[in-house]
């Protein structure tokens, strides 16, 4: 099992700060293998979670004591938790407001200075790989899963629902896709896209990751301005708006008035796509994928270069 970086980011955009609670070590027979985790968040009506640690007064206990309970707790799995499966599990319990510092690689953390068998084992790591992960001294070290691209999509209308769909198959996107209402989308979504439902969506710029990839084609051109705006205001690796040349000036115009530079506003690539595929959304939809897809060397640039909007 890896860390699922995605996973967390998905879960803070949606719901602010998540605790992840990870099975770090296991003695004897337990229900669930080091490596199996959960998140666990504050929703409206009290904690939810995804994921599973093994069910039970265990993983009760452990989702109640979510946001209050030690870093590292060691538990032994007996007739006090209702449970007879004889052995013991460590759990690590973090709290995560934003999921930036997490490692692409290896994601190793633990209390004071790295001992250095912690040190030894991440050179191991490096060298050689890491399968699964391990608990050293108090120090947890954990594959991180294979980052993908991560793309904010605003808008489930005809243009968006085609872009969603041409991503769907391709590995290296993760979509988060965003709009106003529930109707809005299709019955169906792709499974490599994870649905955002706003009243403002533009009050979710602020959520997403520094690295995104923002592609802006909503039903309101008022809202297409106000993401426009925030997208400008906080860390982005690209952005795209869909529109004629016409709604583009407009748009630099009254995106010079909310205080952007030239520079900051030549950042948005409007339109997206390649306009001589056509105005049919599939064909919008291929060409944003085309681009997408040549653009990868000029996003690392982006990501390496750019500090901020």
């Amino acid at each position: 099992m890896s860390f699922d970086r995605h996973a967390l980011e998905q879960a803070i955009a949606a719901h602010g700060a998540v605790v992840r609670i990870v099975v770090a070590d296991v003695k004897g027979s337990t229900p669930r293998e080091v490596g199996a985790s959960m998140l666990v968040w504050k929703g409206p009506n009290g904690l939810e979670q995804s994921g599973t640690i093994g069910g039970g007064t265990l993983e009760f206990e452990a989702m109640k004591a979510a946001f209050s309970s030690p870093r590292l707790r060691r538990i032994p799995l007996g007739p006090s938790l209702g449970q007879c499966c004889g052995g013991a599990v460590t759990l690590l319990t973090e709290v995560f407001e934003t999921a930036d510092d997490i490692p692409t690689d290896v994601y190793a953390r633990g209390p004071n200075i790295m001992p250095m068998a912690v040190q030894k084992a991440l050179k191991g790591v490096r060298r050689e790989g890491l399968t699964s992960p391990r608990l050293i001294q108090d120090w947890m070290i954990e594959p991180v899963s294979p980052l993908m691209r991560p793309i904010w999509l605003w808008g489930a209308g005809h243009v968006g629902r085609a872009i969603a769909n041409v991503l769907a198959p391709l590995p290296q996107f993760a979509v988060t896709w965003i709009d106003t209402h529930a109707d809005r989308f299709p019955d169906v979504l792709p499974a490599t896209a994870t649905q955002l439902i706003a009243a403002n969506p533009a009050h979710l710029v602020a959520h997403a990751p520094n690295d995104a990839e923002h592609l802006v084609l909503t039903y309101s051109h008022a809202l297409d301005l106000e993401l426009c705006h925030q997208i400008l205001s906080h860390p982005f690796a690209f952005a795209g708006l869909i529109g004629s040349d016409t709604k583009w000036a407009r748009f630099r115009s009254r995106l010079t008035d909310l205080g952007h530079t030239t520079a900051q506003i030549d950042r948005i690539c409007c339109p997206i796509g390649q306009p001589k595929l056509g105005k049919h959304p599939q064909a919008i939809a291929v060409g944003v994928a085309a681009s997408l897809i040549s653009s990868a060397e000029q996003i690392e640039t982006l990501k390496t270069h750019s500090g901020g909007a």
